[in-house]
């Protein structure tokens, strides 16, 4: 059966911006700007060079992608594990994945389930489906090591652990703009396609800096969007659902 999730993962990550939604009433800014307007150029500003180096989940998603569609699975897996140290659960998905098919890599299914578990930390319908699926294939001794394996992932990719460094990444990124903590941008332009000394984009300040790319926030409720939204209609048969097997231990 072809895979739900690398088909959704690939369409999801391809441009990383959420569906578009009606505006919300009361999210201007205090120069009248309406940030939900912003959706128009999410692609371009996300896909700009200095919003990549600032923003690593997305950075090595997408560098990922790119490596499993040309079928260089082992720089895939490289990048994946980087976007997921960022919490990107997108990422975290792939692995599991790649680890369940055997690509560029040994099959491991309670390792696969693991990265599935961790994937689902936040509840999208369709990275648990998956790791319900994973776990209803699993012998008894396969899920023995895959409570181990979700331990020591948990440790080192869990939200707890991986979202505060990219919290740093972006308040650091932002705090560039003037040197300052306010980070006040004014007038502020930005060339986001600069092609042979002349810009093939131009973007104000206000509209590279909106909150939900650098506030954590605002930027983990903006990627919620993306793996929180029920995924295209059609059945998964992930057989009876179990309690959670794997504790988020405490780690510093």
């Amino acid at each position: 059966m072809r895979s739900e999730l690398v088909s959704s993962i690939a369409f999801l990550a391809l441009s990383g911006s959420p569906p578009v939604e009606s505006p919300e009433p009361s999210q201007q800014s205090q120069a009248g700007y309406d940030e939900n307007a912003f959706e128009a150029i999410d692609a371009d500003i996300i896909g700009s060079e200095g919003y990549l180096l600032a923003h690593p989940d997305q950075r090595y998603r997408q560098l990922g992608n790119d490596a499993r569609r040309n079928d260089r699975f082992d720089e895939a897996l490289d990048h994946f594990r980087r976007a997921a140290r960022y919490a990107d659960k997108l990422s975290q998905g792939a692995l599991a994945e790649m680890y369940w098919n055997g690509k560029g890599v040994k099959p491991n299914r309670p390792l696969a389930y693991a990265w599935m578990d961790l994937a689902a930390e936040r509840g999208s319908r369709l990275l648990l489906a998956h790791r319900e699926r994973y776990w209803a294939q699993l012998t008894p001794t396969e899920r023995s090591h895959a409570v181990r394996e979700g331990e020591l992932l948990y440790a080192e990719y869990g939200d707890r652990v991986a979202k505060p460094r990219l919290e740093r990444k972006l308040i650091t990124s932002r705090r560039r703009v003037t040197g300052s903590r306010a980070g006040w941008i004014g007038n502020l332009s930005i060339c986001i396609q600069p092609s042979h000394g002349s810009c093939g984009a131009l973007v104000t300040g206000e509209q590279y800096y909106a909150d939900r790319y650098w506030v954590p926030r605002k930027y983990w409720a903006w990627q919620d969007r993306i793996i929180l939204t029920p995924p295209p209609e059609g059945n998964v048969d992930v057989g009876p659902v179990e309690a959670l097997h794997v504790p988020a231990k405490d780690s510093k």
